[in-house]
C-alpha cells in the first residue's frame, strides 16, 4: 500500500494533465472534423449519382433523336433529289458488320479509327484501297501517322477478306510492323 501511496504522491500530475487534456481535445476535434467530412462526401456522392443518371437519360434521348433524324433526313434527301431532278449522293453510312482492321499487321486502334472515318470499314474495302490513298489518310492525320508504311496492308486485307488466315499469319510472321 505504501508503494501506491508513494507513486501517487510523486507522480508528475501537472505534466500528465498538461499533455493529456490537449491530446484528448485534439482527438475530439479530429473525430468531429472527419465525421463532418464523411457526411459531406456522402451527400456529394449522392448528388453526383443523381447528376450521372440525369446525364445518361439525356444522352439516351439524344441518341434516339439522332437516329430518328438520320432516318428522316435520308428519306427526305432522297425524295427531294428525285423531285428536283438533282442527283443526291448518299452519305456514307457505316456498315453493320465492320471487320477488325487491327488484324492487319501495322494497323492499330488509332489507324483503324482513321480508316473508319474515311469510310473504310471492311477487309474488302481496305483491299480495294490503293496504298497511295491509305498514305494520304495517314498524312492528313499528322506527323504521328506519317511514319507508317501501308504498302502491304491491302494484300493482307485481301487474304483476310478471302479467309486465308493461315497464309496471312505466315506472312505476318515475316513482317515487322507491316513492312517487309
Amino acid at each position: 500500500m505504501e508503494n501506491l501511496q508513494c507513486l501517487f504522491d510523486n507522480f508528475p500530475w501537472d505534466i500528465f494533465l498538461f499533455w493529456l487534456l490537449p491530446l484528448l481535445l485534439l482527438a475530439f476535434l479530429l473525430w468531429w472534423f472527419m465525421n463532418n467530412k464523411i457526411k459531406a462526401l456522402e451527400t456529394h456522392k449522392a448528388e453526383l449519382h443523381d447528376r450521372i443518371k440525369y446525364l445518361e437519360s439525356e444522352l439516351d434521348a439524344c441518341r434516339k433523336t439522332r437516329i430518328s433524324v438520320a432516318v428522316d433526313t435520308s428519306t427526305t434527301t432522297a425524295a427531294a433529289g428525285v423531285v428536283a431532278g438533282i442527283a443526291v449522293a448518299p452519305t456514307p453510312v457505316a456498315p453493320t458488320a465492320k471487320d477488325d482492321l487491327k488484324i492487319v499487321e501495322g494497323i492499330g486502334p488509332k489507324i483503324e479509327e482513321l480508316f473508319n472515318k474515311a469510310g473504310i470499314y471492311t477487309f474488302a474495302q481496305l483491299a480495294d484501297t490503293p496504298a497511295s490513298r491509305m498514305k494520304e489518310i495517314l498524312d492528313k492525320a499528322g506527323s504521328r501517322f506519317q511514319i507508317h508504311d501501308p504498302t502491304t496492308w491491302a494484300d493482307q486485307a485481301a487474304l483476310a477478306r478471302d479467309g486465308k488466315w493461315d497464309e496471312l499469319k505466315k506472312w505476318q510472321d515475316e513482317l515487322y510492323k507491316g513492312k517487309l
